[in-house]
């Protein structure tokens, strides 16, 4: 139960920052967009395993994670020890920014 409302404010989230002003930049051919990463969410917020379709899109937003951890918004999902988590689990290393 609680693992749903986390994911619902997580997407709810992600929406709002779009909305409000999440920036669309390009970096190696990427659109950033970190609702790209709502298929991350529940790996992130819960600690289940990541799908594959999360670890396809880590790997494509790999570029945009910098750009993301600056924003205030972001930074404490981004951050947070379950996001790297799931990055190492998809094989994709954390930038260093």
């Amino acid at each position: 139960m609680m693992t749903m409302i986390k994911l619902k404010i997580f997407a709810l989230f992600a929406v709002f920052v779009l909305v409000l002003g999440g920036s669309v930049e390009k970096a190696k051919a990427v659109t950033c967009s970190p609702l790209q990463l709502s298929s991350c969410a529940s790996a992130i917020v819960s600690s289940t395993p990541p799908s594959a379709l999360c670890c396809s899109k880590i790997k494509e937003q790999r570029p945009c994670l910098c750009s993301y951890l600056k924003n205030p918004n972001l930074r404490k999902f981004i951050s947070s020890p379950n996001a790297r988590k799931v990055a190492k689990t998809c094989g994709t290393p954390f930038p260093r920014c």
